[in-house]
């Protein structure tokens, strides 16, 4: 079990996505992927079967998030008819990666994907019992903008750090609008 005590270590620094890491993470497929690999490895046909895609257009994107580096592939395993297969688990390597700012031209599809994902995740799971769900316009300066994404983010890494196998899986998406926003 996990201890409860706030970590007080910093967080290790954010990388920089590469044009690579940006391109393989321009659909929502590839975010839903990552996240059902992230608890379990999953081979390319059982990710298939549970998004509802066909094998080979899945394959492509399980390429494009392994060559990335956001996938590695386990040893294979034999399946349930005998088959060999490769299983996928994603190594986590999205927690700390800066997808860029305004100026990069694919963040903007980037942001879409993921909500896209997220969507999908809500459609797929229903209304589950307890659900806290939050929406709100603030109108921030620059200074006040940067805190709060700081201090998001570092909630963000303690309750990441305090994470444990057995818990319930949450799905949280931050998203700061800045232009076009009318409340």
């Amino acid at each position: 079990m996990a201890d409860s005590t706030p970590s007080t270590a910093e967080p290790e620094p954010r990388r920089q996505a590469t044009p690579q890491d940006l391109r393989a993470l321009t659909h929502p497929l590839s975010w839903r992927i990552l996240r059902l690999c992230l608890e379990r490895s999953q081979t390319n046909q059982q990710l298939a079967q549970r998004l509802g895609v066909a094998p080979a257009t899945l394959l492509r994107r399980v390429r494009a998030l392994t060559d990335a580096g956001f996938l590695v592939v386990e040893p294979p395993r034999q399946g349930e008819n005998g088959a060999w297969e490769r299983p996928y688990r994603a190594t986590g390597a999205t927690w700390r990666l800066d997808l860029g700012t305004e100026a990069d031209q694919l963040a903007g599809q980037i942001d879409l994907a993921i909500v896209d994902a997220h969507r999908a995740e809500l459609v797929e799971n229903g209304s589950p019992p307890s659900r806290h769900t939050r929406r709100a316009i603030l109108h921030l300066d620059a200074e006040a903008r940067a805190e709060l994404d700081q201090r998001i983010d570092a909630l963000l890494d303690e309750f990441e750090s305090r994470s444990t196998p057995d818990g319930t899986p949450i799905a949280i998406l931050w998203n700061a609008v800045e232009k076009g926003t009318t409340p």
